[in-house]
């Protein structure tokens, strides 16, 4: 099987796959739906049913998002795929700042964050320039982004500012700017199919994460850490990774690795991503909120946006090193 789709041409795998993912997707969005009307006369119990069933139908709008991420960065490819990106990293940070309290020293900052570091993060990545583009963020523009906060002449709280600011450009620009850097490397024999590895990062962690969901509501274990995430504990994250692990080598015929090279991909990108999650759920309840935006809908017309990419911000980073790292690239 293996052998037969890597023998297909790109347009034929994109297809294949096109076929395979959305039908399940179109499948399981039904199969709620119907679930959805069923009847509960005990009203306790349909309460807790009409709660999962939206914790449910949240996980699979993110798997309907990511999936057409990935599709659209394919078909638009090259400059127009890093834009839409670039946009979803704008968008991300801008939830993000909105949910963080900003002083009028910030004015500048925020500036050289939305208008100078991430059209130039970005621009690094079109240009493959990788060295500086890995870098550019962690070192320069930390260094600057204080130094600009300074000369505003406003020190109240300032490392707390300051840190929030750090924080946000490093998710949403930095690790959203690594999804269509995938599609930038130039592995050898692997030419003009390097959207498939975006496609793989995105269906193994969303896997993982839908996954551990279902395993949590079905094992009903005390949470690892209950007052940031009521959902997490090590047997339902095992589980989790462990399926997303699997599918990554089933997988592997559509990415440059060999089987057991894609699992351990796989596995890499699974455990980032949840970590990534874990860690966002934090920084939530840290602003005492439930979601990024007012119940979901947010002032900066994209409904949760960052709530859709948190793993996919963590995931994406240390799996496209992996990537580079065992390609020597």
């Amino acid at each position: 099987m293996n052998q037969f789709l890597r023998s297909l041409t790109a347009s034929q795998q994109v297809g294949a796959l096109f076929i395979l993912v959305f039908g399940v997707l179109v499948l399981a969005s039904g199969a709620l739906l119907l679930v959805s009307l069923r009847e509960r006369r005990d009203d306790s119990f349909g309460a807790a049913f009409g709660h999962e069933l939206q914790n449910l139908r949240r996980l699979l709008q993110n798997t309907w998002f990511m999936a057409g991420m990935f599709w659209l960065s394919w078909v638009l490819g090259g400059v127009v795929a890093i834009a839409l990106f670039a946009m979803v990293a704008f968008f991300s940070l801008r939830e993000f700042i909105t949910l963080s309290p900003t002083h009028r020293g910030d004015h500048r900052s925020l500036i050289l964050a939305f208008f100078v570091v991430l059209p130039v993060q970005f621009w690094l990545v079109g240009g493959r320039h990788f060295d500086l583009f890995t870098v550019f963020i962690p070192v320069y523009v930390f260094l600057a982004l204080p130094l600009v906060g300074a000369l505003a002449d406003d020190p109240h709280r300032f490392l707390e500012r300051n840190a929030k600011m750090q924080w946000g450009i490093m998710v949403c620009v930095y690790g959203t700017s690594h999804v269509p850097a995938l599609v930038r490397l130039e592995i050898p024999g692997y030419q003009d199919k390097s959207a498939f590895l975006v496609f793989f990062l995105v269906l193994v962690v969303q896997t993982c994460m839908l996954v551990q969901h279902l395993a949590a509501r079905k094992l009903q274990r005390p949470p690892r850490a209950p007052h940031i995430s009521q959902s997490f504990n090590w047997s339902s994250w095992a589980i989790g990774v462990a399926v997303g692990g699997a599918l990554g080598g089933l997988l592997s015929a559509i990415t440059p690795f060999k089987p057991g090279q894609a699992l351990a991909m796989a596995l890499i990108a699974c455990i980032a991503g949840t970590a990534g999650h874990l860690v966002m759920k934090a920084l939530k309840r840290d602003r005492g909120i439930t979601n990024w935006g007012n119940q979901g809908q947010s002032i900066t017309g994209a409904t949760g946006l960052l709530d859709r990419v948190d793993a996919l911000c963590f995931a994406a980073p240390i799996f496209f090193h992996s990537v580079r790292w065992f390609f020597r690239l």
